[in-house]
């Protein structure tokens, strides 16, 4: 059995062979008068707790468990280097750190890096030295507005819809060796229509002479092979699928049923000698909106989907293994539904890999923040543009989501900057990513955006099929309180989605715990309520999908279909035949 906590490799969709967990016992202290860089404590000290990496202090996991404010923390960890790690290059890859952080190797600063979603390395060879080395991590992180915080609370109780905070390292940690020139990464984009997969291969630099070769496997046989010689930094190269078995007559395209992955394995050399190999894989996958309608892979795709915070009670935002990924996936599907949308959270990209291999779509959304002004704009801007870089390849991610319910942007109803804020993350997406739908402030007070993502948490279904008897009347009106476009904004006839509803709580004599409208006493009456809103929106002509509320309860906000321990409070099955009515 493995004692490394989260020892599986992290990214799995960029995989590299020679490398080195870090995750476990680091040395550890709160910095709470913020005196560590004058005092030199990445110069040597003596540190007086141990903490469980990657789990964040406030956690159980850690072995801290400590829920008070400390704003600066700091982490120590001896390793030795690998031996074959020898004469190349290390690159230290931290997934993620929130907020701000600052890394030394042996009393020498190699990097910083703000976000604290978002994934970072330095090159630290030089750093290093035969025999024993040392990593310090400062990381600071505080209850401020402008930066995106999602689901973590501004103030040091939860409350609400908000949780416990999350300080410092939350996801692995790791050490690879590559060449003198590597991979940084890549990109896939698959084109249905003309059976290819346009492959952008981005070098940390160039160098001249330098030779790459492609091979692609399906079902363990390699199906195209390339090789070419690559002229720039960045390098674009198309996979040619046709007639290549065993996809000769039937392309086998990703869908949440049939989760079909293309393995690829892209080496790069000079001279003959490997510099950089990786390993990732691609789904070809096509999502597209026609007539008011999403489609997969050329297909009408009713998307049944459950809001997902990615919290758990030991671990909080730190999924506590991957078998609980995995289960969290399983019970997903078993449920009946096809897709998550992933709320205030950029996910573990090992939960993204199993939703690739298992077959679930996800929708990405931005952590908000809850301030406006121009920190918090470059703020977002910074970690969406990496969110969406890290996670382009993965097949089931179909839809972005920056903005949600207004937050951060609160008078976006009227206000002309704000309204242009939401509009360029619109464009700036799309810049990016045109392969996916974009809900740029999904709820209401909706701009520039592919679809119509409504917010309504109606009590029971016959209120529902009052209010979208007519889809002129509720496009020109409210949802809940909101009304469903800025003032600036028409509805263009987007496909239509019921984004979030339900949030049904069952009535278990805590004040603290809490749902939306009142709560249930018996699984009999969860049912009929889930039933009477859900098909309710599934006999809406007009709408496309839906997203509950939620997957699970999340510490007061217990409005979940399983227990924050994932132990269903109402019958699976009867679930999955509600959901599964309409086909």
């Amino acid at each position: 059995m493995n004692t490394i906590p989260r020892h599986e490799y992290p990214r799995p969709d960029f995989r590299r062979s020679e490398w080195l967990n870090l995750n476990g016992k680091w040395d550890f202290e709160f910095d709470d008068a913020a005196v560590g860089e004058n005092e030199k404590w990445y110069n040597g000290h003596q540190y007086s707790k141990e903490i469980t990496v990657p789990y964040c202090y406030q956690c159980r996991l850690s072995g801290i468990n400590d829920t008070t404010t400390h704003d600066v923390v700091w982490y120590s960890k001896d390793f030795n280097l690998p031996q074959e790690f020898k004469n190349k290059k290390v690159l230290l890859n931290f997934g993620a750190v929130d907020y701000f952080a600052k890394v030394w190797v042996n009393g020498e600063l190699v990097c910083t890096h703000k976000g604290g979603n978002t994934p970072f390395k330095c090159e630290i060879n030089r750093y290093l030295k035969d025999g024993g080395n040392n990593i310090i991590l400062r990381a600071e992180d505080s209850y401020e507005l402008s930066q995106p915080r999602g689901k973590q609370h501004w103030q040091e109780e939860p409350e609400g819809i908000r949780y416990t905070n999350t300080t410092g390292i939350w996801q692995s940690v790791w050490l690879e060796s590559v060449g003198k020139v590597y991979i940084d990464r890549i990109r896939f984009t698959p084109n249905i229509e003309d059976k290819t997969v346009l492959t952008e291969i981005y070098l940390d630099k160039y160098i001249d002479n330098i030779d790459v070769n492609i091979n692609v496997t399906f079902n363990d046989n390699i199906i195209k092979t390339y090789n070419t010689k690559l002229n720039s930094k960045i390098s674009k190269i198309t996979l040619n699928l046709n007639n290549e078995h065993p996809v000769r007559d039937n392309m086998q395209c990703w869908t949440p049923e049939t989760p079909y992955l293309y393995y690829v394995e892209v080496v790069i050399s000079r001279n003959n000698n490997m510099l950089d190999k990786v390993n990732s894989y691609f789904g070809l996958r096509k999502i597209s909106i026609k007539n008011n309608q999403i489609f997969l892979n050329n297909k009408p795709f009713y998307q049944r989907l459950v809001l997902d915070q990615g919290y758990w009670k030991e671990s909080l935002m730190t999924p506590p293994s991957e078998e609980a990924i995995i289960k969290d996936i399983e019970l997903t599907k078993q449920l009946g539904f096809n897709g998550v949308r992933k709320h205030q959270k950029m996910e573990d990209p090992r939960y993204l890999y199993w939703a690739d291999k298992l077959g679930l779509v996800v929708w990405g959304e931005m952590p908000s923040a809850y301030a406006y002004n121009t920190q918090s704009i470059a703020n977002i801007t910074s970690e969406w543009t990496d969110f969406i870089n890290r996670d382009y390849n993965h097949p089931c991610i179909i839809a972005w989501v920056p903005l949600n319910e207004s937050w951060g942007v609160r008078n976006v109803y009227s206000n002309k900057e704000q309204q242009n804020f939401a509009r360029s993350l619109y464009y700036l997406t799309k810049g990016i990513d045109s392969t996916r739908f974009v809900s740029t402030n999904d709820g209401w007070e909706q701009v520039k955006a592919d679809i119509c993502g409504i917010h309504d948490y109606a009590a029971m279904g016959d209120e529902i099929d009052k209010k979208y008897s007519n889809i002129d009347t509720i496009m020109e009106s409210a949802s809940i309180s909101k009304m469903i476009y800025c003032d600036s904004e028409n509805y263009e006839g987007q496909p239509i989605l019921i984004t979030e509803y339900g949030g049904i709580a069952f009535d278990n004599n805590n004040s603290n715990e809490w749902g939306y409208n009142d709560k249930v006493k018996s699984e009999e009456e969860f049912l009929l309520r889930y039933e009477s809103i859900t098909s309710a929106i599934m006999r809406i002509s007009y709408v496309c999908g839906f997203c509950y509320t939620q997957l699970t309860d999340t510490f007061q906000e217990a409005n979940g279909l399983l227990t924050m321990d994932r132990k269903p409070k109402a019958d699976i099955k009867s679930i999955n035949r509600i959901n599964l009515s309409k086909e």
